[in-house]
């Protein structure tokens, strides 16, 4: 009995340790296990914290639990500042709905669990689109939240819907092509330019629309281009589907992979045929003559300067010729201007088949042309050219059924001979065309150094005019007009003298002719009549109460529009001075292209009392018609008859005509010139009225002549 209890005993102790030294290893596995999971909190702690994304917990009112570095940076706050914060004071209120939304459906367990908000950041931080993603805990008290920020997937995905919008909407055609030269993606303006639609395009090589009307070394070049830059920019021809070219402006890049090889070829392309036309028209109207279809003034100063260029290069001269028709006004007068302008172009035809193709023949307006004739090898060869034209614008012109007749000015002048400027050199060969017509017209005349000269003191004179008013230069002289019968003076011309200040006295026929040719004689004309007038009132008061002083006026003074003479009858007013004080002297010349303006002139004198005198008589070309029409007072016998007057001569026959048939028409005669007493003698037998000459007196100053006045008695 003992010895089984014994055992028993003993059997149990054995049982009590095996169950010890298990309870001792399950202890340790368990300190083991905790210890694990210890670790493996922290660590989890650790990736929560450290996590990428932002991770929060919420409860049901949106209060914040716990967060995350991430998260809290994305709110802009610190971990330490939640305290009690809410999520929802962190989104924009556009989002606001959207989340409240969004959080009851996860507690609701609803299966969308996420969305997009926009996050407002407490610090001064840039707005966020994060991706929100949130599960419920069990006890459906608490939800966990992932924040993904997404802003510049956003910001990609909006630069690639307005880049999808652009390619749809631009005006640009576009299309894309593979490594292969496929087409892969067209836009609709393609389909627009071309004919192609998307489902016709797409897969076609890119040459679907080459024209054939480029070379193939355009397209190596093209291409050489590509595959060493990658890019090519310019003009095409192209063919659309209904087969019809057009010029496009076309540019070309190239998109490359990742081992830089071609992925694919981006063309953008617009049609610029009618832009090309229009530009090729508006080149053409202002480089080229609309009647003739010769360089206008614009391309010859073009053409000139490059051949005065290539001059120089070369070493060769070159000759500018400057050509005038002569009388082309008569043509325009009687035939009409579109006569004028046939000829015109029949003369442009003829100059161009007396030139060379190396030649410029150029129409500068009007009746003006010029040519270039560059790389001259030899002289002559200018002399052969202008003797040409000479003598092929000398036929006759058929002009629509009327025929015509011309001739032609020529003014030569050579580069660098002459000079080796351009504006001088075009100076030069306008002064030599005005020689040529100097010398008759019809003729070649070439530039010379005293022609230059003369241009420069013509220009110097001008300058020195321009001052000599403002600055009391001028003054008259008044040469007695006297009564031949009589021997009385009760008339004087009133004659312009110019006092220069480091010339001199200028000889009124050089200044004159300036001063018509720059309009300034307007204004010296004025004031001509006005100090005439004032001399006049004070002789016919001390000396004589019908004296008459008569002046000198230019035709463009009666050009001159606006009225100009009926100052003249206020001035006169405002004197007190009667019209018959002043006479009025005019050229023959005048009477001739008497338009309405001249016209209304001479007859508002006549109504006025102011006198008309008809100066040079039978010089000019007036016909007897014109003496009635215009009640011309006086007529002035020029002075070319007077200077060999004798008796028995023809001078002296045309004399005594022009003084009868004045008298018939109840016209005043004056005698110009008379230096002899014979003269005196055979004037007055012939009964003539009046004369002026140096006999009685050459033009002296106001002083001298009323010495004049009071030697010889009224």
């Amino acid at each position: 009995m003992p010895s089984s209890l014994e055992a028993d005993v003993k059997k149990l102790l054995h049982e009590l340790q095996v169950h010890q030294i298990e309870l001792e290893m399950q202890n340790e596995e368990l300190l083991i296990a905790q210890a694990e999971a210890e670790a493996n909190l922290e660590r989890y702690a650790e990736l929560y914290d450290m996590a990428p994304v932002g991770y929060l917990t919420l409860g049901r009112d949106g209060v914040i639990h716990r967060i995350n570095l991430k998260a809290a940076r994305q709110l802009g706050i610190f971990r330490a500042q939640l305290n009690q914060q809410r999520f929802p004071a962190f989104i924009g209120a556009d989002s606001l709905p959207v989340f409240n939304d969004f959080l009851a459906g996860v507690f609701a367990g609803q299966t969308v669990k996420h969305c997009e908000l926009t996050l407002l950041p407490g610090s001064p931080s840039a707005p966020l689109i994060v991706h929100v993603e949130a599960i419920a805990n069990g006890d459906d008290q608490l939800c966990h939240l992932v924040l993904i920020d997404i802003t510049d997937r956003k910001v990609y995905e909006e630069k690639l819907k307005l880049a999808d919008l652009v390619y749809q909407a631009i005006g640009e055609a576009i299309f894309v092509a593979d490594a292969d030269n496929r087409i892969v993606s067209v836009n609709p303006a393609f389909a627009e330019f071309t004919g192609y639609s998307l489902q016709e395009a797409i897969g076609q090589s890119t040459s679907l629309l080459k024209s054939g009307l480029q070379s193939e070394e355009f397209y190596r070049s093209m291409w050489k281009a590509l595959e060493t830059t990658g890019h090519w920019q310019g003009e095409i021809w192209n063919r659309r589907k209904n087969g019809n070219s057009y010029l496009e402006r076309l540019t070309i890049n190239t998109v490359y992979d990742e081992q830089h090889g071609v992925r694919y070829r981006v063309a953008m392309f617009s049609d610029i045929t009618d832009q090309k036309h229009a530009e090729q028209t508006i080149w053409q109207q202002a480089n080229f003559d609309s009647l003739t279809g010769l360089p206008n003034r614009h391309m010859f100063y073009e053409r000139l300067a490059q051949e005065i260029k290539k001059s120089r290069r070369m070493d060769l001269p070159l000759a500018l010729l400057f050509l005038d028709l002569d009388h082309f006004k008569d043509v325009n007068d009687t035939l009409g201007h579109s006569k004028g302008d046939l000829l015109l172009k029949e003369m442009g035809k003829r100059l161009l088949n007396c030139v060379r193709s190396t030649d410029t023949v150029a129409r500068l307006g009007g009746d003006e042309f010029t040519i270039i004739l560059p790389e001259l090898q030899e002289r002559d060869s200018i002399e052969r050219l202008a003797q040409d034209i000479l003598c092929q614008l000398t036929k006759p012109f058929e002009l629509a059924g009327e025929i015509a007749y011309v001739s032609v000015s020529i003014g030569i002048t050579l580069f660098p001979e002459d000079t080796d400027d351009i504006d001088t050199l075009i100076k030069n060969a306008d002064q030599a065309m005005y020689a040529a017509k100097d010398q008759g017209r019809n003729c070649r005349h070439y530039f010379t150094i005293s022609m230059q000269e003369a241009a420069m003191a013509k220009m110097r004179l001008i300058n020195d005019l321009r001052v000599a008013l403002p600055e009391s230069q001028f003054w008259l002289a008044y040469q007695p007009v006297v009564e031949l019968s009589t021997g009385l003076i009760h008339k004087a011309e009133a004659l312009l003298r110019w006092q220069h200040p480091a010339r001199g006295l200028i000889n009124p026929a050089e200044f004159i002719p300036v001063a018509e040719a720059s309009g300034m004689i307007i204004d010296i004309g004025e004031w001509v009549f006005r100090e005439a007038s004032k001399q006049a009132l004070q002789w016919r008061t001390e000396y004589h109460a019908d004296f008459q002083i008569s002046i000198n006026k230019s035709p463009v003074q009666f050009q001159k529009a606006g009225g100009g003479h009926l100052a003249w009858f206020d001035y006169l007013e405002e004197l007190g001075l009667p019209g018959q004080g002043i006479v009025i002297e005019i050229t023959e010349g005048l009477l001739m292209d008497a338009g309405a303006i001249i016209t209304g002139q001479l007859l508002a004198f006549r109504d006025a009392g102011i006198q008309v005198s008809l100066d040079d008589f039978g010089t000019g070309y007036s016909s007897l018609s014109y003496l009635k029409k215009f009640d011309i007072d006086y007529i002035k016998i020029d002075q070319s008859f007077t200077r060999n007057l004798c008796p028995n001569n023809n001078d002296l026959a045309l004399c005594e005509a022009i003084i009868v048939m004045a008298h018939k028409l109840g016209i005043k005669v004056i005698a110009e010139g008379i230096e002899t007493q014979q003269q005196y003698d055979l004037l007055m037998a012939a009964g003539c009225d009046y004369g002026q000459g140096y006999l009685f007196s050459k033009p002296v100053p106001a002083e001298e002549f009323e010495k004049l006045l009071v030697a010889v008695p009224a």
